[in-house]
């Protein structure tokens, strides 16, 4: 009977076990690889038509009942399946003692959405109750072109702490005209949800000018939220424990109702211009010479759609040369939509003198405010040309109508006057760099004799390095742990792991021996100081109560920075 029960006791199990069979779309699963034995180099299942909304976590249980010992380790995933049907969890493996363990598959059946019963103590009812993620709409009926805003909300019910959120599928706006707006922080704010007190955090602003006329819509923004939900169980100090539960939330579709311009009154040649405008024609010259060219600028300034319209073409004399514009913008997007102005810039250059009326322009837009068209028309300009100095030289009667395009002197108004400075050569031979280049190795050998003078001094001091050793002992364990911090359970898991490989390496235990008694009396026996090995179970301790108590950044550094202490001065006295 001794001899049978020793053999099942040497036995290792590795096996899968799942909260549920059967669950619908709507539902989450958690499935747990536990083993009796500590082991190497897990590799879970690929998990095909689910995702992966939480874990892997990982808990240890090591216990001694009346001289028997009993471990146990634990790897858990929350799934959500994508769609119905029947699915097969495949194989997990593990490598103990040089052996490689799998578990059975598991099948699944996924249903379709069933009605979650209302359970107040059910962390994921009270998340679901507690999370709203609200899309709100400046304007669900506006004129085509005319700017709404989309500004997207997380309200949190008070008492609910919201860790991280990640989203899952951003909206489209394929017909619309869209810019996002910089959201300077996510900074919590006081607000109502229907009727309640929330706090809520604005996540994302969009500006929308619909380019279709109908219902459009907008699709909705998804969010995963990690949730931590209060619980009605404390710990020893009083504390409440919180439940940590994935929330997947959607802002909804909303549908935009566009109105078209009203064809009464619509003037002819409008562009599409929608908002509140001035609009202006100005030249930088009204009197010059032949050899010269001015400039013609159309500016619209205001609020509206700025970038989505044309300016009216500028009509001039045929006697006077025009070239393609220049667009140039300066709009920003704000909240409200864009503000700014555009501008078309012409170069004119005239060829004969005399007065060119440059004729009246005029612009026309739909102001939001009157619901009515609005047409704004420029004052007519003179613009005088004198003779130049090629002019006077002509004969009388004759004008330079004819002027050939090849002509160089086409292009006298663009003459620029260029300021060349001689460049000045200079001989390398006996310049500064060729004193540098010669001199400078002769005046690197003293720096590099006191290099390998210090690099002497330092290997002969035996303290030094010694202390050197520690601290990066330190370090490459608990790199892990630090890289983690901010993230309470990867932390303290990383945390415990890094003390467990530390003594692992400088004892010699395995990891079926690890156990705070067994920690204290191996210590012991390599006379290690009271303080020392009381600080070392410290943070074990710390970090099996961290699993069930609520933690800040802070306290994780201070359990850091004791955990690498402690590490310091075991390596000083352990041989």
């Amino acid at each position: 009977m001794f001899f049978i029960s020793g053999l099942l006791s040497g036995q290792v199990s590795f096996n899968a076990k799942t909260s549920k069979k059967r669950l619908g779309i709507n539902e989450r699963l958690r499935i747990d690889f536990t083993m009796n034995k500590d082991g190497d180099e897990f590799e879970p299942p690929e998990f095909k038509n689910f995702s992966v909304v939480g874990g892997p976590s990982q808990s240890i249980n090591n216990s001694w009942i009346n001289g028997v010992r009993s471990f146990s380790k634990t790897y858990s995933y929350f799934l959500a399946p994508k769609k119905r049907g029947v699915f097969t969890i495949g194989q997990a493996t593990i490598e103990i003692d040089g052996e490689v363990y799998k578990t059975l598959p598991v099948k699944i059946s996924v249903s379709a959405a069933i009605e979650k019963p209302k359970d107040p103590n059910d962390p994921n009812y009270i998340a679901s109750e507690k999370i709203h993620l609200v899309a709100e709409v400046s304007n669900s009926k506006p004129y085509l072109n005319e700017a709404i805003t989309v500004v997207y909300k997380l309200y949190v019910a008070q008492g609910v702490g919201v860790r991280n959120s990640r989203e899952i599928d951003k909206p489209r706006y394929s017909d619309f005209w869209s810019q996002n707006i910089d959201v300077e922080g996510l900074g919590a704010q006081q607000g109502s949800y229907k009727g309640e007190d929330y706090l809520y955090v604005v996540l994302k602003k969009t500006v929308l000018y619909p380019q279709k006329t109908g219902k459009l819509n907008i699709e909705p923004l998804s969010l995963d939220v990690t949730v931590e939900v209060p619980s009605n169980r404390r710990d020893v100090f009083g504390r409440s424990f919180t439940n940590t539960v994935n929330r997947r939330v959607s802002a909804g579709k909303r549908t935009i109702n566009v109105k078209p311009l009203p064809e009464k009154g619509k003037p002819e040649g409008f562009s599409g211009a929608v908002g509140s405008f001035d609009f202006k024609l100005k030249t930088n010259k009204k009197e010059l010479k032949t050899s010269e060219a001015f400039e013609v600028n159309l500016e619209v300034s205001g609020n509206g759609n700025l970038k989505l319209f044309k300016l009216p073409a500028l009509i001039l004399p045929s006697a006077l040369e025009v070239y393609e514009p220049e667009h140039i913008e300066k709009v920003r997007t704000l909240v409200s939509g864009m503000r700014g102005r555009i501008t078309d810039s012409y170069t004119v250059v005239p060829n004969d003198p005399g007065s060119y009326p440059i004729p009246s322009v005029s612009f026309s837009y739909f102001d939001l405010k009157s619901k009515r068209y609005k047409t704004l028309r420029s004052e007519r300009l003179i613009i005088t040309v004198n003779a130049g100095a090629e002019q006077s030289n002509r004969p009388e009667g004759k004008t330079n109508k004819n002027t050939n395009v090849a002509d160089v002197k086409q292009f006298q108004p663009f003459r620029t006057t260029a300021n060349f400075s001689p460049v000045k050569s200079k001989l390398f031979f006996r310049s500064f760099l060729f004193w540098v280049l010669l001199l400078g190795p002769f005046l690197l050998i003293p720096a590099f004799l006191f290099f390998i003078r210090s690099r002497k001094a330092r290997a002969l001091d035996v303290v030094g390095n010694k202390i050197r050793r520690t601290n990066r002992l330190a370090r490459k364990y608990l790199s892990e742990a630090k890289n983690s911090l901010g993230q309470k359970d990867q932390f303290y898991n990383a945390l415990e792991r890094a003390l467990h490989n530390y003594l692992k390496s400088k004892l010699r235990i395995e990891t079926s021996d690890f156990s705070k008694d067994k920690v204290r009396e191996l210590l012991n026996d390599k006379k290690i100081g009271l303080t020392d090995l009381e600080g070392f179970v410290s943070v074990l301790t710390s970090c099996e109560i961290a699993r069930y108590t609520p933690l800040s950044s802070v306290d994780m550094e201070n359990d850091f920075e004791k955990a690498a202490q402690v590490i310091i001065k075991l390596d000083k006295q352990l041989k």
